[in-house]
């Protein structure tokens, strides 16, 4: 079979340069799907993404299907006829096929027979198919917003002024969107005039680079760039290129050209987070920095065109930079004057929420909650309340009114300004961490008790007004403030009972909004991230829920628990003593009502293994629980390993349930108090297997 390569490209006005990289790539995703769908072999497909158009290569593909059955299968053979006549499910199918009822074929399944119909498939040129799979790809993009131009009905994300359409060296003829398929594609916007001519597919890449002026590779634009700005910066720092930022820039430009331009050095007084917020958000520029992390007066930043004259695209660039620089350094002079505390009132009116109040009552709220949780980690009660009262005042900054992803950093950079207590300036920002995934955590013992307060207080509110979040619905961002709970706790080492800290978030509620069920639903919440979090972290499924079966609140000790698990199921041991916990679970949960602790009567211990049993875990009595007690699961559980051995020589000489009450009764006993020792750590009766 012939094959030849397909070259589709979408020409539009600029595309939207956050969307630009996903478009393409869903592009590709979706032409795929509809070749493999049309059993079209191909053996590759290249990617291409620029601000005026995507389009993808595909290498190698067949020139036609082939021919073949699509077999449909109807009714069953015992469900096709009644009374010697076909029922009208059958009629139906055979209607539906275009065929009478004796043209229809049985095949022999393992559930039956079944009426079928085999319908030989002559396989259509790919020429031919193609307009209508461009079609489909087209409509199914993912794209939130569509728009309609001039007087056309369809609509896309943007106008589409050119389709490339070619097989091999021939164009597929067919239009879109208004828009007739050809073999002409445009260069750059303002390096070159007129359209480009396309003899062959392979040849796009190279015809566009070197006579169209645009790379059209979003990935060798991408690495251009690093390339050129990491040349253009070593003697002046290194740039900070975040990844998003990185990938909206190359989404901007054709044709990158890396220039770096300067700033006036007093404008380095202003807090650099400032200034290199703005110069990436609003200009996307690339700030530089030293080797210290330290703003330098310099930045990097991409340009589209290659100009004749480099020096007054640099100085345009930095008179455009210098309004905003000039903003910044009003707004941080003005601000650093005012303290704090004064904007307290103004808290008071600003709405945090309309039914959980303003901002001042959720200070108020996060104030008595880290109180609280100051005193149980031993964090420092006066920095916490003070901090707890200012960490809303920088809102209302102009700084942050205006840069509103500054807020904490500037509440910071405010107290410390004005003298405050170092550890009350660092809560002011540190409250917010971790802002993302992988996020760095607060530090201090009164940052994490504060940062712990406000995402809890905000969890129990929103859950309070009936805002749970849904799969697809998160708008206050809890998901994000439980794995935070969790993240400080256990990354952090912050002893919490959460059951009693959503107790105290609750009870500081308006009493309007207190619904008894809130406190077990967020509970169960955070829980449930808990479950998330610890399967990135390689905990196995039922490794947590042998955990999670005791109903603990505490997830640093949870955490615990669970890394001793795991380990122990590495251990010769586990495999016995996870049979032998199943196997007391069975026995107890039909045999014992009362499965509270008993004393056992040694004097009722007839067989031998059963006295070596109670003598093995009398001995490691002591020891079990001094480590239980100091929450050192892995000795404990390195303990009850040592029981493997006489648990399984009791199962295999003893009979629990024998005729004589009372010693049945305290064999009982005796396998309930061993399963109390294990329960104390885990419900290992609920564990799968040994592997991890």
């Amino acid at each position: 079979m012939s094959t030849a390569d397909l070259l589709i490209e979408i020409g539009t006005e600029e595309l939207p340069p956050k969307f630009l990289n996903t478009l393409s790539n869903d592009f590709k995703g979706l032409i795929e799907a509809e070749l493999k769908q049309a059993k079209l072999a191909f053996e590759g497909v290249e990617v291409f993404a620029s601000p005026r158009r995507f389009g993808l290569l595909i290498k190698n593909l067949a020139g036609e299907q082939s021919d073949y059955v699509n077999e449909k299968r109807g009714p069953a053979v015992i469900a096709g006829f009644k009374d010697g006549e076909p029922t009208k499910a059958l009629l139906g199918f055979a209607r539906g096929c275009g065929v009478e009822v004796d043209q229809l074929i049985k095949v022999a399944t393992d559930k039956g027979e079944w009426f079928a119909f085999e319908e030989k498939i002559v396989g259509q040129k790919t020429a031919d198919l193609v307009p209508a799979m461009l079609v489909n790809a087209l409509n199914k993009l993912p794209i939130a917003k569509r728009m309609r131009w001039e007087s056309h009905e369809f609509e896309f994300v943007r106008p589409v002024r050119w389709i490339v359409l070619l097989y091999g060296n021939d164009v597929i003829d067919t239009e879109i969107m208004g828009v007739k398929s050809d073999r002409t594609t445009r260069g750059h916007r303002f390096h070159t005039e007129g359209t480009l001519t396309i003899t062959t597919p392979t040849q796009y890449e190279t015809l566009l680079e070197t006579e169209g002026k645009v790379v059209p590779s979003f990935e060798k634009r991408k690495a251009s760039i690093v390339e050129q700005v990491n040349k253009a910066t070593v003697q002046y720092g290194k740039a900070i290129m975040e990844p998003s930022l990185l990938d909206e820039v190359t989404a901007l430009v054709e044709l990158p050209v890396v220039l770096v331009g300067q700033f006036e050095e007093h404008f380095l007084d202003v807090p650099q987070e400032a200034l290199i917020s703005t110069m990436q958000d609003n200009q996307k520029y690339f700030p530089i920095v030293d080797n210290d992390g330290n703003l330098t007066r310099y930045f990097c930043f991409v340009s589209n065109i290659e100009s004749e004259n480099p020096q007054e695209v640099i100085s345009g660039n930095e008179r455009v930079i210098r309004p905003r620089f000039s903003d910044a350094d009003f707004f941080w002079n003005s601000d650093k004057k005012i303290p704090l505390a004064d904007y307290l009132p103004r808290l008071a009116t600003t709405i945090f929420q309309t039914q959980l109040g303003s901002q001042k009552d959720k200070t108020d709220r996060v104030g008595a909650l880290s109180t609280v949780i100051a005193k149980s980690i031993g964090a420092d009660v006066d920095v916490v309340a003070c901090a707890s009262e200012l960490y809303k005042s920088d809102l209302l900054s102009n700084m942050v009114q205006e840069f509103p992803e500054l807020q904490g950093i500037m509440g910071r950079y405010y107290a410390l300004e004005q003298g405050l207590d170092a550890r009350i300036a660092h809560s002011l920002e540190q409250v917010y961490w971790p802002k993302f995934a992988g996020d760095r955590l607060p530090e201090t013992k009164e940052a994490q008790a504060l940062a712990i307060a406000e995402r809890l207080d905000t969890i129990v509110g929103i859950f309070s007004i009936g805002q749970i979040p849904t799969g697809s619905r998160d708008p206050y961002s809890l998901r994000r403030a439980a794995l935070g709970i969790l993240r400080i706790s256990v990354e952090q080492n912050v002893d919490l009972d959460l059951k009693d800290l959503i107790n105290v978030a609750y009870l500081n509620l308006p009493a309007e909004l207190q619904k008894p069920e809130v406190e077990a639903k967020v509970l169960n919440y955070i829980l449930e991230r808990m479950k998330a979090y610890t399967a990135e972290l390689g905990i196995a499924h039922d490794t947590f829920e042998s955990i999670s079966a005791l109903e603990l609140n505490n997830p640093l000790d949870i955490l615990r628990r669970l890394n001793a698990i795991t380990e122990f199921r590495k251990t010769e041991a586990a495999h016995s003593l996870i049979q032998s916990n199943k196997r007391i679970s069975n026995i107890l949960e039909k045999n014992l009502k009362d499965q509270a602790a008993m004393a056992v009567n040694a004097d009722l211990l007839n067989e031998d293994a059963e006295k070596v049993l109670f003598k093995a875990i009398t001995e490691i009595a002591p020891a079990l629980e001094k480590s239980t007690a100091e929450h050192n699961y892995v000795e404990t559980l390195s303990h009850l390993s040592t029981l493997a051995g006489p648990l399984d020589q009791f199962f295999t000489d003893t009979m629990v349930m024998c005729d004589d009450l009372a010693v049945r009764e305290n064999r009982l006993h005796l396998l309930n108090r061993i399963r109390q020792y294990f329960k104390a750590i885990a419900d290992l009766s609920l564990l799968q297997d040994v592997s991890i």
